[in-house]
Protein backbone atom coordinates (compact mmCIF):
# COMPACT_ATOMS: atom_id res chain seq x y z
CA UNK A 1 0.00 0.00 0.00
CA UNK A 2 1.37 3.32 -1.19
CA UNK A 3 1.75 5.44 1.98
CA UNK A 4 0.75 8.83 1.79
CA UNK A 5 3.16 12.06 2.62
CA UNK A 6 3.19 12.81 6.48
CA UNK A 7 1.14 16.19 6.74
CA UNK A 8 2.62 19.61 7.97
CA UNK A 9 1.95 20.78 11.70
CA UNK A 10 0.46 24.11 12.63
CA UNK A 11 1.16 25.52 15.81
CA UNK A 12 -0.32 29.04 17.45
CA UNK A 13 2.18 30.63 18.91
CA UNK A 14 3.19 34.02 20.81
CA UNK A 15 5.60 36.68 18.85
CA UNK A 16 8.03 38.76 21.10
CA UNK A 17 8.49 42.18 19.72
CA UNK A 18 11.10 44.85 21.02
CA UNK A 19 8.32 47.29 22.23
CA UNK A 20 7.46 44.17 24.76
CA UNK A 21 3.91 43.81 22.68
CA UNK A 22 2.80 40.30 22.35
CA UNK A 23 1.91 39.27 18.65
CA UNK A 24 -0.34 36.27 18.18
CA UNK A 25 0.79 34.11 14.93
CA UNK A 26 0.48 30.47 13.75
CA UNK A 27 3.81 28.44 12.66
CA UNK A 28 3.03 26.04 9.45
CA UNK A 29 6.28 23.25 10.03
CA UNK A 30 6.56 21.65 6.55
CA UNK A 31 6.99 17.97 7.19
CA UNK A 32 10.05 17.96 4.72
CA UNK A 33 11.65 21.45 4.71
CA UNK A 34 13.59 22.94 1.70
CA UNK A 35 15.22 25.46 3.42
CA UNK A 36 12.63 28.66 2.29
CA UNK A 37 10.30 30.28 4.84
CA UNK A 38 7.44 33.08 4.17
CA UNK A 39 6.29 35.33 5.97
CA UNK A 40 3.21 36.70 5.81
CA UNK A 41 2.33 40.44 6.65
CA UNK A 42 -1.50 41.10 6.35
CA UNK A 43 -3.83 44.08 5.18
CA UNK A 44 -5.34 46.50 7.10
CA UNK A 45 -7.85 44.87 9.57
CA UNK A 46 -7.72 41.51 7.67
CA UNK A 47 -7.31 38.44 10.34
CA UNK A 48 -4.58 36.10 10.12
CA UNK A 49 -6.55 32.78 9.24
CA UNK A 50 -7.91 34.77 5.70
CA UNK A 51 -4.15 33.65 4.69
CA UNK A 52 -4.46 30.22 6.14
CA UNK A 53 -5.52 28.29 2.77
CA UNK A 54 -1.95 30.00 1.06
CA UNK A 55 -0.22 29.05 4.53
CA UNK A 56 -1.19 25.40 4.06
CA UNK A 57 -0.19 25.54 0.33
CA UNK A 58 3.33 26.29 0.67
CA UNK A 59 3.70 24.62 3.84
CA UNK A 60 2.79 21.53 1.83
CA UNK A 61 5.45 22.65 -0.59
CA UNK A 62 8.39 22.18 1.91
CA UNK A 63 7.93 26.23 3.09
CA UNK A 64 8.41 26.90 6.76
CA UNK A 65 5.43 29.70 6.94
CA UNK A 66 4.21 32.43 9.44
CA UNK A 67 1.12 34.34 9.82
CA UNK A 68 0.21 36.96 12.58
CA UNK A 69 -2.08 39.89 13.62
CA UNK A 70 -0.74 43.43 14.06
CA UNK A 71 -0.87 44.73 17.25
CA UNK A 72 -4.50 46.07 17.91
CA UNK A 73 -5.71 43.07 15.67
CA UNK A 74 -7.41 39.96 16.31
CA UNK A 75 -5.51 37.60 18.65
CA UNK A 76 -3.43 40.86 19.22
CA UNK A 77 -5.42 42.60 21.56
CA UNK A 78 -8.21 43.06 19.57
CA UNK A 79 -11.05 43.84 21.90
CA UNK A 80 -12.77 46.67 22.02
CA UNK A 81 -11.26 46.82 25.86
CA UNK A 82 -7.68 46.58 24.72
CA UNK A 83 -7.95 48.46 21.75
CA UNK A 84 -9.37 51.97 23.95
CA UNK A 85 -5.82 51.38 25.78
CA UNK A 86 -4.33 50.64 22.68
CA UNK A 87 -1.58 53.47 21.48
CA UNK A 88 0.49 52.20 18.35
CA UNK A 89 0.75 53.94 15.02
CA UNK A 90 0.44 52.48 11.68
CA UNK A 91 4.79 52.76 11.20
CA UNK A 92 5.16 50.72 14.35
CA UNK A 93 3.46 47.87 12.65
CA UNK A 94 6.54 48.04 10.52
CA UNK A 95 9.02 48.54 12.88
CA UNK A 96 7.59 46.63 15.96
CA UNK A 97 5.34 43.92 14.60
CA UNK A 98 6.37 43.23 11.29
CA UNK A 99 9.77 43.51 12.42
CA UNK A 100 9.47 41.13 15.33
CA UNK A 101 7.45 38.74 13.21
CA UNK A 102 10.38 38.71 10.82
CA UNK A 103 12.85 37.84 13.94
CA UNK A 104 10.47 35.17 15.18
CA UNK A 105 11.02 33.48 11.71
CA UNK A 106 14.51 33.59 11.58
CA UNK A 107 14.77 32.49 15.01
CA UNK A 108 13.29 29.12 14.26
CA UNK A 109 14.86 28.18 10.72
CA UNK A 110 18.14 29.97 11.07
CA UNK A 111 19.42 28.96 7.43
CA UNK A 112 16.22 28.98 5.45
CA UNK A 113 15.99 32.14 3.00
CA UNK A 114 13.07 34.20 3.94
CA UNK A 115 10.45 35.75 1.79
CA UNK A 116 7.79 38.24 2.59
CA UNK A 117 4.32 38.18 1.21
CA UNK A 118 2.46 41.13 1.51
CA UNK A 119 -0.54 42.09 1.06
CA UNK A 120 -1.96 46.03 0.76
CA UNK A 121 -0.99 47.61 3.54
CA UNK A 122 1.83 45.04 4.30
CA UNK A 123 3.56 46.09 1.43
CA UNK A 124 3.73 49.69 2.64
CA UNK A 125 5.27 49.22 5.97
CA UNK A 126 7.92 46.95 4.74
CA UNK A 127 9.62 50.68 4.26
CA UNK A 128 9.75 50.60 8.33
CA UNK A 129 11.20 46.87 8.78
CA UNK A 130 14.61 47.74 10.50
CA UNK A 131 15.31 43.62 10.22
CA UNK A 132 15.19 43.86 6.64
CA UNK A 133 18.22 43.03 5.96
CA UNK A 134 17.24 38.90 6.91
CA UNK A 135 14.97 38.84 3.78
CA UNK A 136 15.45 37.63 0.61
CA UNK A 137 13.05 38.64 -1.32
CA UNK A 138 9.52 40.47 -0.96
CA UNK A 139 6.33 39.61 -3.16
CA UNK A 140 4.38 42.19 -2.74
CA UNK A 141 0.33 41.70 -3.26
CA UNK A 142 -2.07 44.71 -4.11
CA UNK A 143 0.14 47.41 -2.18
CA UNK A 144 -0.24 50.50 -2.93
CA UNK A 145 -1.02 54.44 -2.68
CA UNK A 146 -4.25 54.75 -1.24
CA UNK A 147 -4.11 58.66 -1.18
CA UNK A 148 -8.11 59.21 -2.19
CA UNK A 149 -6.94 61.78 -5.49
CA UNK A 150 -5.57 58.47 -6.80
CA UNK A 151 -9.09 56.75 -7.83
CA UNK A 152 -11.59 56.87 -9.98
CA UNK A 153 -15.47 57.88 -9.87
CA UNK A 154 -17.29 56.20 -7.08
CA UNK A 155 -14.79 54.57 -5.40
CA UNK A 156 -12.66 58.44 -5.10
CA UNK A 157 -16.14 59.76 -2.93
CA UNK A 158 -15.95 56.39 -0.94
CA UNK A 159 -12.15 57.07 -0.06
CA UNK A 160 -12.74 60.98 0.34
CA UNK A 161 -15.49 59.76 2.78
CA UNK A 162 -13.38 57.12 4.69
CA UNK A 163 -10.22 59.03 5.46
CA UNK A 164 -12.76 62.83 6.14
CA UNK A 165 -15.78 61.52 7.64
CA UNK A 166 -15.81 57.70 8.84
CA UNK A 167 -12.40 57.69 10.30
CA UNK A 168 -12.71 61.20 12.52
CA UNK A 169 -16.40 60.63 13.19
CA UNK A 170 -15.81 56.48 14.05
CA UNK A 171 -12.68 56.87 16.17
CA UNK A 172 -14.03 60.10 18.41
CA UNK A 173 -17.24 58.12 18.86
CA UNK A 174 -16.11 54.70 19.97
CA UNK A 175 -11.96 55.47 20.92
CA UNK A 176 -10.48 52.94 18.01
CA UNK A 177 -12.22 52.74 14.73
CA UNK A 178 -15.24 50.71 14.79
CA UNK A 179 -14.80 49.11 11.57
CA UNK A 180 -17.31 45.60 11.85
CA UNK A 181 -19.65 47.86 12.95
CA UNK A 182 -18.99 49.56 9.47
CA UNK A 183 -19.11 46.45 7.46
CA UNK A 184 -15.68 46.84 6.83
CA UNK A 185 -12.60 45.01 8.37
CA UNK A 186 -11.75 44.51 11.85
CA UNK A 187 -11.54 47.15 14.20
CA UNK A 188 -8.46 49.65 14.63
CA UNK A 189 -6.15 51.40 17.11
CA UNK A 190 -7.13 55.06 17.18
CA UNK A 191 -3.50 55.82 16.61
CA UNK A 192 -2.61 53.64 13.75
CA UNK A 193 -5.80 54.61 11.70
CA UNK A 194 -5.67 58.59 12.58
CA UNK A 195 -1.60 58.04 11.00
CA UNK A 196 -3.35 56.08 8.17
CA UNK A 197 -6.00 58.75 7.80
CA UNK A 198 -3.02 61.81 7.50
CA UNK A 199 -1.25 59.52 4.05
CA UNK A 200 -4.41 58.74 3.05
CA UNK A 201 -4.93 62.85 2.60
CA UNK A 202 -1.56 64.21 1.12
CA UNK A 203 -0.64 63.70 -2.14
CA UNK A 204 2.79 61.90 -1.27
CA UNK A 205 1.13 59.61 0.86
CA UNK A 206 3.47 58.02 3.42
CA UNK A 207 6.01 59.82 2.03
CA UNK A 208 4.89 63.10 2.75
CA UNK A 209 5.71 62.43 6.51
CA UNK A 210 9.57 60.97 5.59
CA UNK A 211 11.78 60.93 8.83
CA UNK A 212 14.74 58.88 10.23
CA UNK A 213 11.84 55.99 10.89
CA UNK A 214 12.23 55.39 7.01
CA UNK A 215 14.60 52.89 5.20
CA UNK A 216 12.57 52.44 2.23
CA UNK A 217 16.19 53.37 0.07
CA UNK A 218 17.82 50.42 2.21
CA UNK A 219 15.72 47.33 0.99
CA UNK A 220 17.58 45.88 -1.75
CA UNK A 221 16.50 42.89 -2.77
CA UNK A 222 14.64 41.13 -5.48
CA UNK A 223 10.91 42.53 -5.26
CA UNK A 224 7.73 40.95 -7.27
CA UNK A 225 5.24 43.64 -7.30
CA UNK A 226 1.91 42.60 -8.40
CA UNK A 227 -1.41 44.06 -9.52
CA UNK A 228 -4.87 42.52 -10.71
CA UNK A 229 -7.60 43.66 -12.71
CA UNK A 230 -10.94 44.16 -10.76
CA UNK A 231 -9.23 45.72 -7.88
CA UNK A 232 -10.72 48.82 -7.16
CA UNK A 233 -8.56 49.57 -3.54
CA UNK A 234 -5.58 49.20 -5.86
CA UNK A 235 -5.73 50.62 -9.25
CA UNK A 236 -2.17 49.64 -11.28
CA UNK A 237 -0.74 53.25 -10.77
CA UNK A 238 -1.08 53.13 -7.57
CA UNK A 239 0.73 50.00 -6.89
CA UNK A 240 3.17 51.88 -10.07
CA UNK A 241 3.58 54.29 -7.24
CA UNK A 242 4.54 52.17 -4.21
CA UNK A 243 7.01 49.69 -6.32
CA UNK A 244 9.26 53.29 -7.41
CA UNK A 245 9.70 54.06 -3.42
CA UNK A 246 11.59 50.88 -3.15
CA UNK A 247 14.41 52.61 -5.00
CA UNK A 248 17.43 50.61 -4.43
CA UNK A 249 15.28 47.14 -4.83
CA UNK A 250 15.83 44.92 -7.85
CA UNK A 251 11.54 45.52 -8.51
CA UNK A 252 9.33 43.29 -11.13
CA UNK A 253 6.07 45.04 -11.87
CA UNK A 254 3.24 42.43 -12.91
CA UNK A 255 -0.03 43.44 -13.99
CA UNK A 256 -1.70 40.03 -14.07
CA UNK A 257 -4.52 39.57 -16.65
CA UNK A 258 -4.23 36.18 -17.30
CA UNK A 259 -7.07 34.22 -18.90
CA UNK A 260 -10.12 36.26 -18.24
CA UNK A 261 -9.28 36.29 -14.10
CA UNK A 262 -9.82 39.22 -12.11
CA UNK A 263 -8.71 38.31 -8.35
CA UNK A 264 -9.39 41.65 -7.38
CA UNK A 265 -7.81 42.95 -4.03
CA UNK A 266 -8.15 39.54 -1.99
CA UNK A 267 -8.58 36.57 -4.73
CA UNK A 268 -4.70 35.86 -4.38
CA UNK A 269 -4.90 34.56 -1.45
CA UNK A 270 -7.86 32.22 -2.27
CA UNK A 271 -7.70 28.29 -3.48
CA UNK A 272 -9.00 28.62 -6.68
CA UNK A 273 -5.27 30.58 -7.97
CA UNK A 274 -3.74 27.68 -6.67
CA UNK A 275 -2.51 26.65 -10.05
CA UNK A 276 -1.99 30.03 -11.34
CA UNK A 277 -0.73 32.57 -8.76
CA UNK A 278 0.18 30.23 -6.19
CA UNK A 279 1.71 28.16 -8.83
CA UNK A 280 3.65 30.90 -10.49
CA UNK A 281 4.68 32.45 -7.10
CA UNK A 282 6.55 29.02 -5.89
CA UNK A 283 8.46 29.54 -9.63
CA UNK A 284 9.85 32.94 -8.67
CA UNK A 285 10.70 32.06 -5.42
CA UNK A 286 12.76 29.53 -6.76
CA UNK A 287 13.82 31.10 -9.95
CA UNK A 288 13.16 34.74 -10.32
CA UNK A 289 10.34 33.49 -13.02
CA UNK A 290 6.94 34.38 -13.39
CA UNK A 291 5.46 31.76 -15.75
Amino acid sequence: MKRSPEKHKEQSVIIPTRAQRSLGGTLFIPADSIGESILISSATGMLQKFYFALSRHFASLGYSVLTFDYFGVGDSGGSPEALRKNTTNLVEWGSNDQAGALRFLKDFSPESKITVITHSIGGQICGFNPEHASIDRIIMVASQNSYWKNFEGRHKLKMWMFWNVMIPWGTSLFGYFPARHLGLFENLPKNMVRQWRQWGTHPDYLMGFRDSSYLFDDLKMPILSLSFPADPLAPPRTVDWLAAQYRSARVRRIHYTDEGDKPGHFGYFRPPFKDTLWKYTHQWIQTDEWK
